[in-house]
């Protein structure tokens, strides 16, 4: 399976969604890359927000309620789950769309290859929005904390470098994020800024500007003060992050 929904308690009505930590790419999808096995792992240890899988499974076990978790468990080189499939995207333009045709540096990665969405992109989509209906018929209402991390220093793709680069950023939406769930996340989480280098966080596009049940907010960490960059293995940052998401899932909840 492609994703991993991991149910939590019935009562919760916190959802974390970890899309990007995966490093594995089926084989299929390894043959069209136009990437050596070593360009490969370069491109994997610079793109993935490792260890996030970890702190959100650390956190969940650590919360006064556990919460669910949907995990995306194949790279977002494969496709990004969190980008619009079509030519609005700003992202496309650099070749970073759903199906990246680019790397962080701009080589070329592959030619589009539009079947990936059916194989990959659209089933994640229609999963992840299931689950958010069965909890929202259940709970009456949703919170997706989106966790991510970032480099310290900016990559060549992205579209926003020249601001703040904080310990945590915390991506918004003005439909999607009450002040109460930015203010619980900004006390958790200690040294943040919002929408920088990064803004917004993901919602459903069913429900995305129209169900006022679904709260969201993504967390973006800086991988520094976690981890041994690029790619590495975590370090004595891991454990603080930890008791951070953990408390702001309480306070979510």
């Amino acid at each position: 399976m492609a994703f991993d929904l991991l149910a939590g308690d019935p009562a919760s009505p916190v959802l974390l969604h970890v899309p990007h930590a995966s490093t594995h790419v089926p084989a299929e999808v390894r043959r069209d890359l136009r990437l050596t096995d070593a360009e490969l792992a370069t491109e994997l240890a610079l793109i993935t927000d490792a260890h996030t899988d970890l702190i959100a499974e650390c956190a969940a076990a650590q919360a006064p309620v556990r919460p669910h978790r949907f995990v995306n468990r194949v790279s977002r080189l494969v496709v990004d789950p969190e980008r619009f499939p079509d030519e609005r995207e700003e992202l496309r333009a650099v070749g970073m769309g759903a199906v990246y045709t680019r790397t962080t540096g701009g080589a070329v990665l592959r030619d589009d290859d539009p079947a990936l969405l059916d194989a990959y992109f659209h089933p994640y989509a229609e999963a992840m929005t299931s689950t958010v209906d069965e909890l929202l018929a259940a709970r009456g209402r949703v919170t997706i904390v989106d966790v991510h991390s970032y480099p310290s220093r900016p990559l060549p793709y992205e579209l926003h470098a020249d601001g703040p680069r904080p310990p945590v950023c915390l991506g918004t939406d003005p439909f999607h994020t009450p002040p109460d769930l930015l203010a619980a996340a900004e006390e958790a989480f200690g040294d943040t800024a919002v929408d920088t280098p990064f803004a917004g966080c993901y919602v459903p596009l069913k429900h995305y500007g129209r169900a006022h049940a679904v709260h969201s907010i993504m967390i973006e960490i800086r991988r520094d003060i976690y981890m041994s960059e690029p790619g590495g293995p975590p370090h004595d940052g891991l454990g603080p992050l930890i008791d951070a998401l953990a408390t702001l899932i309480g306070a979510a909840r």
